[in-house]
């Protein structure tokens, strides 16, 4: 037995919503936490650049997204979870990224961003899709 999404909404399936609120919670979840900060900060003792993101919002937006991709996990594949996340969050971060850059490394940390958000959309959807599954016995 198949366990979906079920919304309420007629005429498209749950598989397809899922992966639209998937994406809107990831890109919710950059907007929340990233993208409000461009600024590098110079240490006036030492001369260190840091930025654009401090620590704290780094590790809230990594926790944040660790609950969308659980959720994820617990009513999508994980298949599904890992590219949606991935490309729902590279790519307001790329466009960012672009506007701000004059050395086009902003390539090298979208192509890092992709990788580590599949990467971990995966395993943490992974991880709750085969909770669910033990748990309910589906």
């Amino acid at each position: 037995m198949t366990t979906h999404l079920r919304l309420g909404l007629s005429g498209a399936p749950p598989t397809l919503l899922g992966s639209l609120l998937l994406a809107a919670a990831t890109v919710g979840t950059w907007l929340a936490w990233l993208s409000w900060n461009t600024g590098y900060q110079t240490d006036p003792e030492t001369g260190a650049v840091s930025g654009p993101y401090a620590v704290w919002q780094v590790a809230g937006c990594v926790l944040t997204l660790a609950v969308v991709a659980a959720a994820g996990g617990w009513w999508l594949s994980p298949w599904l979870v890992a590219p949606v996340m991935a490309v729902a969050f590279t790519v307001p971060w790329a466009v960012q990224a672009a506007s701000t850059d004059d050395s086009g490394l902003w390539a090298v940390g979208a192509t890092l961003v992709l990788i580590g958000t599949a990467a971990g959309g995966g395993v943490v959807s992974l991880g709750t899709h085969l909770l669910r599954r033990r748990l309910t016995g589906s």
